[in-house]
């Protein structure tokens, strides 16, 4: 009975997304009430859950998320993201053009979520196809692959760090295990699909080539520039490195997780943006203070995507779903790492939202962690893994390159779904090559 609730549950979610085109919020909050009253709670008991589970989800990843939102806010308006491009490419032949924006591509991801990561690259991918007289694609891809693995398996982005939460892994090992796998991934899945892939003649809009871009003056330095991207990561990284190799009394250790505590680089690393970013740079405190207000208002549809993903999760846990579901899968005998994937998998080919669908999948799996010895910072990336594969009409990142690479359908298919599938299958090999080292 469980399982045909939640099949019920999906379907009628599914149901109200794809054939009334109900906001995704709106159609989880629906689902998580009907799951909960067929599950046996009163309308009481079920909005109690799914305020327990909206809390325990949000007050971990709000500060993030937010905090997040506004250091990405702040590298784009400086020029910051442009500069780490601009020099990467600077007197690159056209052998290294490829690494050079993959490797740019790579740090504007960890710091700016995907779209805006993608607005502000792609007219420099424009400008160096046509400059260079490479195909479009084999210069696109690699930067596409770079911007699509750190939203899929890094911390902060919205989808990890949902899945860190819910999952109860450790964020820095989560982030570490991840620059494990990314890095592969988007070698496969950028240069050497792109290879094969470019031969597909794109060709840019005319309105989207002219777009604008900051003069040299205009942008900061290379590295302050650098450094305020990565900020985070290296402060949650040392962290995390200390935690392996020094005693737990040590001073450094203590200082380190300290200032590498998730939260705390956040704030770190958006005060040094604004000095480094702004202040230093002319700009008024209150005009900064606005252009972050901005920033945080424009991810609050993803909050509440998230807020939605945690009140359905905190049902199936409650309601005992999520147990029966996780001894049913574990009695299978596949390793709960590829159910992870596999579910995400089908909900990402369902819904076309890689964050509803890695958070959903969450839901279910979660008993396969708690109930088994896997590593829950393992099972953050394979449902992340699963979470980008094989992206199509649904998805509103197929439609994005689609058109700003003036491609059809079928070329888009051939392409940019091909590389979230390559994405998807080397980030789910790579976790389970971790899962046999470590």
């Amino acid at each position: 009975m469980p399982l045909i609730i939640v099949i019920c549950g999906i379907s009628l979610f599914l149901l109200l997304i794809l054939v009334f085109k109900l906001n995704p919020f709106i159609s989880v909050m629906i689902v998580a009430v009907l799951v909960a009253l067929a599950s046996g709670m009163n309308v009481t008991t079920a909005i109690s859950t799914m305020q327990k589970g909206i809390g325990s989800t949000m007050g971990v990843i709000v500060p993030l998320l937010g905090l997040g939102a506004m250091l990405g806010k702040l590298v784009a308006e400086s020029g910051a993201a442009q500069r780490i491009t601009t020099r990467f490419l600077k007197n690159a032949s056209k052998k290294r053009i490829q690494t050079s924006i993959m490797i740019a591509g790579f740090i504007i991801g960890i710091a700016l979520f995907y779209e805006i990561g993608f607005f502000i690259m792609i007219p420099l991918v424009f400008t160096i196809a046509a400059s260079t007289g490479l195909p479009l694609l084999y210069v696109g891809l690699p930067m596409l692959a770079s911007l699509s693995v750190t939203h899929g398996f890094l911390p902060p982005h919205p989808a990890p760090t949902a899945l860190t939460a819910i999952f109860g892994a450790d964020l820095g090992t989560t982030l570490i295990f991840g620059l494990c796998i990314a890095i592969p991934s988007i070698l496969i899945s950028g240069p050497i699909l792109a290879k094969y892939l470019s031969k597909v003649n794109a060709k840019p809009l005319s309105e989207f080539v002219n777009q604008n871009i900051m003069t040299d003056e205009e942008m900061p330095g290379f590295w302050v520039s650098l450094v305020s991207a990565l900020l985070p990561v290296l402060l949650i990284s040392a962290a995390t490195i200390a935690g392996f190799v020094l005693p737990e009394d040590n001073f450094i250790r203590q200082i380190l997780g300290g200032i590498g505590n998730p939260v705390v680089a956040m704030i770190i690393s958006v005060l040094f943006a604004i000095y480094f970013l702004g202040l230093a740079r002319g700009k008024k405190m209150p005009d900064i203070m606005k252009s972050l207000a901005h920033s945080v208002s424009s991810i609050a549809m993803i909050m509440l995507l998230i807020s939605g993903a945690g009140a359905l999760k905190q049902v199936l846990v409650d309601g005992g779903a999520s147990n029966y579901i996780g001894e049913l899968l574990s009695n299978t005998g596949l390793s709960p790492l590829f159910l992870g994937w596999l579910i995400a998998t089908i909900l990402r080919i369902c819904i076309g939202s890689a964050t509803v669908s890695g958070l959903t999948a969450a839901g279910i799996v979660l008993p396969l962690v708690t109930g088994t010895d896997v590593r829950p910072e393992l099972m953050v990336l394979a449902v992340g893994a699963g979470s980008i594969m094989f992206s199509h009409v649904n998805d509103t990142g197929f439609w994005l390159f689609k058109e700003y690479f003036n491609l059809s359908v079928k070329e888009t298919l051939k392409t940019w779904t091909v590389m979230e599938t390559s994405i998807g299958i080397t980030g789910l090999i790579g976790v389970l090559i971790l899962n046999q080292l470590i």
